[in-house]
């Protein structure tokens, strides 16, 4: 940036001075930063428990059914109960890769789980994964 050394007293200065600018920035940064991880609270899912668990995949699609079986929850975000075959087969519209991971609560009835299954796979949807967690070791 260069300064001009030309200007005679009582001359406006043109130069802008940006140190408020960052100031204000960085504290804007930092108030984000700290606020975002706030806003990314998962559903709360008691999964049943069983030996082998584990959930690989980059571009994954979790479908959640926590207890109240209105709503399900597709990589956290909520849909309408009723909508959910609608939504999958957009989701799954243009993808190569139809696998879905279902995370059920344990409290959830298998019926209904089973429902949620047979609509996934009216959907077009390839392969149903189930989600489980292992098992704590308690003596």
């Amino acid at each position: 940036m260069a300064f001009n050394t030309n200007r005679q007293d009582g001359d406006p200065v043109a130069d802008i001075n940006v140190t408020p600018l960052v100031d204000v920035m960085l504290v804007l940064l930092v108030i984000f930063m700290i606020t975002t991880p706030l806003f990314e609270r998962g559903i709360d899912v008691n999964l049943p428990q069983t030996v082998t668990s584990n959930i690989s995949g980059q571009e994954r699609v979790i479908l959640t059914i926590p207890k109240d079986k209105n709503y399900v929850y597709f990589n956290s975000q909520p849909v309408n109960r009723n909508l959910m075959k609608s939504y999958l087969e957009q989701i799954f519209k243009n993808r190569r890769d139809k696998t879905v991971y279902l995370f059920a609560d344990q409290s959830v009835p298998y019926g209904e789980v089973l429902s949620v299954m047979d609509e996934v796979k009216q959907a077009g949807i390839e392969t149903v994964g189930l989600a489980t967690e292992p098992p704590s070791h308690k003596h």
